[in-house]
């Protein structure tokens, strides 16, 4: 009992410390570049210069203040989190940062222009991206620190899904596909300049990953690693709606656009489907998300998609009604 104690001291003491190299590393960012040393963007206007630094500072700042438990413990009251735990408390640091850091890239940089000035992304680089998600949801919940590899599954929600949860996370796929297709094409009748750099930025970074190890590669990449980060590890700590923003946050691809929206919603969605089954039934929803808009549905083959998708969601209806009727009776009885 005295050896768990240290270790649950010590492992506190790191989480702490380590929250505080990185928000401290993040407002001498902000801090350094307003002096005029170019560690953060360049060739930008001096207001734009003067928000994005100011901005890199505040993220800092917010995320240092979590060290106070007096504000974890405001933070209780909206966010179903545990002001004594550290490791929760380096986890709100880093998603403070995370999503402050991309909001204000977004608000005072081109972004747009910044990803198409990128190299184009290949397999290798799309899992070296992914891949740091999932290694942080696996830390974050203390794997064979304070779970071994069962009880940390069954933190993230990684389980064997049922039959009808399966079909649930196709269904809502292609009601996903469909919508996003439509923000998009309304993205083009309202705002086509936007819309067009969109384009722009989605071919030129995923452009040369239509082969079929490309196109698997964007489907499982982001579906496993991204939905066990979000909607595994951290929507049980930080809420539905948090999650999504910040979910939406890192797809800095889309910009300030309706397609970002779009994600937003369906960051939405793919959290009720882990609030209401688990993470492995939203993991297999993006998964196939993915691939249906990696792969395309062409005008041939939108009737069969059509009636097919038509008889998934109401299998998916049907199963859910039945599931829950008899526990109806059961609570009237």
């Amino acid at each position: 009992m005295a050896n768990a104690a240290v270790g649950k001291r010590w492992a506190g003491l790191a989480s702490e410390i380590l929250a505080g190299l990185v928000a401290g590393g993040t407002f001498l960012l902000g801090a350094l570049d307003l002096a005029g040393a170019p560690v953060l963007a360049t060739g930008l206007s001096s207001g734009a210069k003067l928000g994005l630094d100011l901005g890199t500072m505040a993220t800092g700042f917010a995320a240092a203040a979590l060290a106070s438990r007096f504000v974890r413990e405001q933070l209780a009251r909206v966010l179903p989190i545990d002001p004594d735990s550290p490791v929760q408390a380096l986890a709100l640091a880093l998603a403070v940062i995370l999503f402050g850091t991309q909001v204000v890239s977004i608000a005072f940089t081109d972004v747009l222009a910044s990803e198409r000035a990128q190299p184009a992304l290949t397999v290798g680089d799309l899992v070296l991206q992914e891949v740091p998600f999932l290694i942080l949801a696996l830390a974050g919940v203390g794997i064979f620190m304070r779970r071994n590899g069962g009880e940390t599954a069954r933190r993230l929600g990684i389980v064997v899904p049922a039959w009808w949860q399966a079909v649930l996370a196709l269904a809502a796929a292609g009601v996903f596909f469909v919508f996003g297709q439509e923000m998009d094409a309304l993205s083009h009748q309202l705002s086509p300049n936007i819309a067009h750099q969109v384009d722009a930025t989605t071919q030129h970074l995923f452009g040369g990953m239509g082969g079929p190890a490309g196109i698997a590669a964007l489907a499982l990449a982001p579906g496993i690693c991204e939905e066990i980060l979000f909607r595994g590890a951290l929507q049980p700590k930080i809420g539905l709606v948090a999650t999504a923003v910040l979910f939406t946050s890192i797809h800095t691809q889309y910009g300030l656009s309706l397609d970002a929206f779009s994600v937003f919603v369906i960051a939405l969605g793919l959290g009720l489907i882990r609030k209401y089954t688990n993470t492995t039934t939203s993991c297999l929803c993006h998964v196939t998300y993915n691939l249906v808009t990696g792969i395309g549905i062409a005008g041939a083959t939108l009737g069969p998609a059509a009636v097919l998708e038509a008889g998934l969601i109401a299998l998916a209806g049907y199963s859910i009604w039945s599931r829950r009727r008899p526990a109806e009776v059961a609570a009237h009885s």
